[in-house]
């Protein structure tokens, strides 16, 4: 994980991305969705009186979606800090043109970049399971993408995919696509790190102590939950030409100061 050798005051954030950024599946009591870019910014804010923050995010967004709907608005907004995670959506795509997602990724990269003064771009975490396993390759594709555009515009990049602890499968809602609350703080750690603030978590990266993993019963019946829930709507969607996005406006689209608690 790269790190920058001092603590600047950075004033502003705005985050650009899909339901990862958004915050799925971090619930709050009134039904929203709090998420690791909340918990960033209230950090940053808790040090900087004023400090303004916007999250574009929408969840379902492919890469395109990102370049079109948020990059432009983003940029416009001239933030100290600007986080850009997209493209794994288009992975996990039955039919996906990696070129393309390439191409998307660099244009919103060579955007964004000039527009502030610090790009973070990161490596997603990826759930231990035969579906990452499935997509694996496209994934390693993006991210070797993402280090290379980095090193190209000064960003830096946040590595949630080699982090053993991500991977722990308790870390993930029973979505099986979207970390829980804890997943989520962990991720605001290694984003704050990245940045140069002193750690509040070493062990961030760590993983969970071990435990007895659930019997065969309770397996198959997370199992089948999972796919009524999530897994049979989700490819009804994809056959549909559908997102769980649409109509739906960002989550925070306007770039204002920022009192919520980390």
């Amino acid at each position: 994980m790269q790190t920058n050798p001092a603590s600047p005051a950075y004033t502003s954030l705005v985050a650009v991305g899909d339901s990862f950024t958004e915050g799925m599946s971090d619930l709050l009591p009134d039904g929203s969705y709090r998420g690791w870019a909340d918990v960033l910014a209230g950090r940053m804010a808790a040090r900087t009186p004023g400090f303004r923050y916007a999250n574009l995010a929408v969840r379902g967004k492919l890469i395109g979606q990102i370049v079109d709907e948020q990059v432009e608005v983003a940029a416009a907004m001239n933030a100290d800090v600007v986080t850009l995670v997209g493209g794994l959506n288009d992975t996990l795509r039955p039919k996906c043109d990696m070129g393309r997602v390439r191409d998307l990724l660099t244009e919103a990269v060579e955007r964004l970049a000039p527009s502030c003064k610090q790009l973070v771009l990161m490596r997603s975490p990826g759930r231990q399971g035969p579906v990452l396993e499935r997509f694996r390759p496209r994934m390693e594709e993006l991210f070797a993408c993402v280090d290379e555009l980095a090193a190209r515009h000064d960003a830096v990049v946040v590595d949630l995919y080699g982090a053993p602890a991500l991977a722990d499968p308790r870390m993930w809602d029973v979505d099986r696509l979207h970390l829980t609350a804890e997943g989520h703080r962990r991720v605001a750690e290694a984003v704050w790190q990245t940045l140069g603030y002193a750690p509040e978590d070493t062990a961030w990266h760590v993983p969970m102590p071990a435990t007895a993993p659930p019997g065969w019963l309770t397996r198959r019946t997370a199992d089948v939950r999972f796919a009524r829930q999530h897994l049979f709507p989700w490819i009804g969607r994809r056959l549909t030409g559908r997102s769980s996005g649409d109509g739906r406006p960002a989550k925070r689209p306007e770039l204002l100061p920022y009192e919520g608690g980390a």
